[in-house]
């Protein structure tokens, strides 16, 4: 299954550079993340734009497949990218700042999509797992009751990229998911958590 890891915002909230290239572990973030969607057995395309030049040239000298998008937006890029690749099956993407993703929690997301019959799907993440490890929900909904903010996962149908898709929203009470980087403490959260540092 192709995943799609948007990388072509500036990050600017962080104010550390591109973001995908701030290290944890040693390890560029976005590393993690394709580490994970690689593992899980994903075909991995990075999305960058001419926000991210330094992000493209870390894919090309590690042999990260690479599509230059626009940089118009998030969905417009991800729309971009899926008609450009000639993408028409489903499809996963994922923010590229989540680096405490894991194989596990794709596979878990795919089965649920899978089972769900729907054309698409979201992830979420309890609100009470963001506040606990420091990281701010910035849109939230309620999910099964939940007050849940979204992961920065989704799986969307190439074939249908112009058309309404219904989704399932998947709920995981998975802490891994409440360290998404945008501030300097939330990098610092991460680090501690990862690296033990």
């Amino acid at each position: 299954m192709l995943a799609l890891i948007m990388a072509g915002g500036q990050g600017t909230r962080l104010g550390m550079g591109e973001k995908p290239l701030v290290t944890i572990c040693n390890r560029p973030m976005i590393a993690h993340v394709i580490d994970a969607f690689e593992a899980a057995g994903c075909e991995v395309v990075v999305v960058a734009s001419r926000r991210t030049p330094f992000t493209k040239n870390w894919c090309r000298a590690h042999g990260i497949a690479l599509y230059e998008a626009g940089g118009v937006g998030y969905v417009e890029d991800i729309r971009e990218a899926a008609i450009e690749l000639e993408e028409e099956r489903p499809f996963f993407t994922s923010v590229s700042d989540i680096p405490c993703l894991t194989p596990a929690i794709i596979r878990s997301t795919h089965a649920a999509y899978a089972e769900s019959g729907k054309m698409a799907c979201s992830v979420w993440v309890p609100c009470h797992l963001c506040d606990r490890y420091g990281c701010k929900a910035r849109y939230v909904e309620t999910i099964d009751g939940v007050e849940a903010c979204p992961a920065g996962i989704n799986i969307i149908h190439g074939g249908a990229i112009d058309d309404p898709q219904e989704e399932v929203k998947i709920l995981l009470h998975e802490r891994r998911l409440a360290f998404n980087i945008n501030t300097r403490d939330e990098l610092a959260q991460v680090r501690r958590f990862l690296c033990g540092e």
